[in-house]
């Protein structure tokens, strides 16, 4: 996916922190970023392997597209952790945004995700699963940018 032209020059060549999948979801998460709720996310660190990414460095910065690919925000990590599935906590998991008052809600809504058709396709997997002992990337970060408020 190619950047916006109108990106401010700034920001140019930052990479691509997609959430989610294009749709309702990302959507919902794009939004939660922008009004300031969502304030961490968690990946598969096999997922990272799987498309031969580096993981989330503290102040790093990139570029947040919504669900029509146009880039809405400008995120800079603030602290990242790997962990075995199992000890992500709950503070990590309000943090999200998604609503979560417990880590087992969170955890549930995840597997959700991580199970999905759409998600067992992008890591070439049709049967991949999740446990315990999986690894996951907890990424904090600050918004620094909405650019739908650029012109």
């Amino acid at each position: 996916m190619t950047h916006d032209t109108t990106l401010p020059a700034e920001y140019a060549g930052l990479p691509l922190n997609q959430f989610a999948f294009p749709g309702p979801l990302r959507d919902r998460l794009v939004a939660a970023i922008l009004d300031g709720t969502k304030t961490s996310t968690t990946g598969l660190l096999a997922d990272l392997e799987h498309e031969n990414e580096p993981l989330p460095v503290v102040g790093g910065r990139s570029v947040v597209p919504d669900s029509a690919e146009r880039p809405v925000a400008v995120l800079e990590t603030t602290g990242v952790r790997v962990v075995r599935l199992a000890e992500v906590d709950l503070a990590h998991a309000v943090d999200e945004g998604e609503g979560d008052t417990t880590v087992a809600q969170w955890r549930a809504g995840h597997e959700r995700f991580w199970h999905s058709p759409q998600m067992r396709e992008a890591l070439a997997d049709p049967t991949f699963t999740v446990d315990d002992d999986t690894l996951v990337v907890l990424e904090r970060f600050r918004l620094v940018a909405d650019l739908r408020r650029r012109g």
